[in-house]
C-alpha cells in the first residue's frame, strides 16, 4: 500500500524538497502546502478537509512551520494538529509539542522540571514586574531578553542595566527573562543537536564573533570532538523527551564555569548549517524514522486483531 505523507510546510526551499524526496525514495505519495490551506469542514466524514485527498486523510504528517500569522489564525492552525491526533493519524510534531516548544516560558518550565541544567529564568507581564526582577537579578549577572515566540536569535537583547529594559510596546508586555551564561569569546560557542524518533542524528559547534552564536547570525558550523557527543547526546535526548518532541533542535551552551545549560527546544529546526558537518543525510534520516514508525504501529495494529489462541481454539 502507498503511503500518503503530507508535508507542512509555508517557506517552502531546499530542505523541504529533500524531505519530499526522501519519502518519495521510500514509494511514499507526497503532498506538500501551508497548514493555513488545511480547512475544518464538518460536511467531511472527519470534519477536516486536505487538498488533493477528498474526503480521505494522509497516513502521516510532518510540520515543517506552522507559519506567521494572527493569534486567531495560529490558534485554529495548531486546531488542526490537535484535530489529526483525535483522529489518530500521526503528526511529527504534535500540537503538544510544537506549543511548548514555541512558548519558551513552558520549554524552560519543562527542561527544569526533567532536571536539566538550564539558566534561572523568569517570564512576566508588566514592565513594573519586569524591573522588579531586573533590580534584584542585575546585582550578580547580566540577564538576557528573549521574545517569548522567536527563534534564529530574531529579536534577544543583553540586559545590563535597567535602562536596558525595552517598553511594553517592544515586547507586547511580557518579558522573557533568563541570566546571561558566561562563556570564552569572541569567538563564541554553543553546540546544536538535533534529535529524531528518541536516538541522536547529528551535532554541530556553531562558533562566532557574535554572543548569539546562531548560523542566521553568522556562526559558522563545526565538528563536535568525540569527546563531547555522549555528554551533549544524553542532554540532547533528555530535552527532547521533555517537551515530548519526535524531532528538535536542542541548543546547550558551555559555561565558563564547565557546565551545560540547555536554553532552547526547537520543535521546527532548520538544518542547513549542520547538514554540512554532519555526517548523515538528516531529511532522509527523518523519513526513515517516520517510515519505522509507521511501518510498526502497523505490526502492533495488525496484531491487536489477530485472534488470541483460546478464540482460535473454541473456534476450531
Amino acid at each position: 500500500m502507498t503511503r500518503r505523507i503530507v508535508i507542512l510546510n509555508s517557506q517552502p526551499g531546499n530542505q523541504g524538497g529533500a524531505l519530499a524526496a526522501a519519502f518519495r525514495r521510500r514509494g511514499c505519495e507526497v503532498s506538500t502546502y501551508p497548514l493555513a490551506d488545511i480547512v475544518f469542514d464538518t460536511q467531511q466524514q472527519s470534519g477536516l478537509y486536505f487538498p488533493g485527498f477528498g474526503d480521505d486523510l494522509p497516513d502521516a504528517v510532518l510540520v515543517r512551520s506552522v507559519g506567521a500569522g494572527t493569534f486567531e489564525a495560529v490558534t485554529r492552525r495548531l486546531g488542526v494538529l490537535h484535530a489529526l491526533r483525535k483522529l489518530s493519524v500521526p503528526v511529527w510534531n504534535s500540537a503538544q509539542a510544537i506549543e511548548r516548544c514555541v512558548d519558551k516560558s513552558m520549554t524552560t518550565f519543562l527542561l527544569k522540571r526533567a532536571g536539566l541544567t538550564t539558566p534561572p529564568t523568569f517570564a512576566v507581564e508588566g514592565f513594573p514586574a519586569a524591573q522588579e526582577i531586573a533590580a534584584r537579578e542585575l546585582a550578580s549577572t547580566p540577564l538576557v531578553l528573549k521574545p517569548l515566540f522567536g527563534s534564529q536569535g530574531r529579536g534577544i537583547r543583553l540586559v545590563r542595566s535597567l535602562a536596558d529594559l525595552p517598553s511594553p510596546e517592544e515586547v507586547d508586555d511580557t518579558y522573557y527573562l533568563q541570566h546571561y551564561v558566561p562563556r570564552s569569546g569572541p569567538p563564541f560557542c554553543d553546540y546544536r543537536i538535533f534529535v529524531c524518533a528518541g536516538r541522536i542524528v547529528d551535532m554541530m559547534i556553531r562558533r562566532g564573533d557574535n554572543w548569539i552564536t546562531n548560523i542566521q547570525k553568522g556562526a559558522v558550523p563545526e565538528i563536535v570532538p568525540p569527546e563531547m557527543r555522549q555528554r551533549l547526546g544524553e542532554m540532547a535526548l533528555a530535552a527532547a523527551a521533555a517537551v515530548e518532541a519526535d524531532f528538535a533542535g536542542i541548543d546547550i551552551l558551555p559555561a565558563m564555569d564547565g557546565s551545560l545549560q540547555v536554553v532552547e527546544v526547537n520543535s521546527m529546526p532548520a538544518w542547513s548549517g549542520l547538514q554540512t558537518v554532519a555526517q548523515a543525510d538528516i531529511a532522509d534520516t527523518i523519513a526513515e524514522e517516520m517510515m519505522r514508525f509507521l511501518d510498526e504501529r502497523a505490526r502492533l495494529a495488525s496484531l491487536s486483531l489477530m485472534p488470541s489462541s483460546g478464540e482460535v481454539s473454541a473456534v476450531s
